[in-house]
């Protein structure tokens, strides 16, 4: 054997024979892989289409149209719920400041109060409560972009502050 076509590789024939036969045991696991594989997509096809026809099969598919178009319609309405609802939420008061005081030293405590309540655009009002002997007094100023026109007191400042979230 001598004149053999093996002889005259520069790579030993057995290399050649073992890696022949490593990829031949590759190539059968791979086989039984995708016939395993092969075999569980049928169980799943026949689950499925026990007991169904065509006309069956069809009304099943025409059942999940139409539950689809259904809950994009549903979708649709609650995208446009959302949308009235965030305007309106803009124009809300959403921000709150709040300081009790007390107006008139040795009175009975901190009775009096300044409110500040802004909505998303910082614009609102301030609410100032003066609580005295003779009754209680009640003064509201404009706030607009956080500013106001009127010369604040320090409470009204400080709930203004609060408000604003300084």
């Amino acid at each position: 054997m001598e004149n053999s076509m093996l002889n005259r590789w520069p790579i030993d024939p057995a290399i050649v024979i073992i890696s022949l036969g490593t990829i031949t045991l590759l190539l059968l696991i791979m086989t039984i892989i995708c016939i395993l594989q092969t075999n569980k997509l049928y169980r799943r096809y026949d689950k499925f289409m026990r007991g169904k026809d065509a006309e069956s099969l069809e009304k099943t598919i025409m059942g999940i149209v139409e539950e689809n178009k259904e809950l994009r319609l549903q979708d649709k309405n609650t995208k446009d719920a959302v949308k009235v609802l965030s305007k309106s939420v803009k124009g809300s008061f959403q921000k709150f400041g709040m300081v009790k005081y007390n107006a008139f030293k040795g009175m009975g405590g901190n009775l009096s109060f300044a409110f500040a309540m802004l909505d998303m655009n910082n614009t609102g009002f301030i609410l100032n409560s003066v609580h005295s002997r003779e009754g209680c007094y009640l003064y509201i100023k404009d706030v607009v972009n956080g500013e106001t026109e009127i010369t604040l007191g320090n409470e009204e400042k400080e709930a203004l502050e609060q408000a604003l979230g300084y």
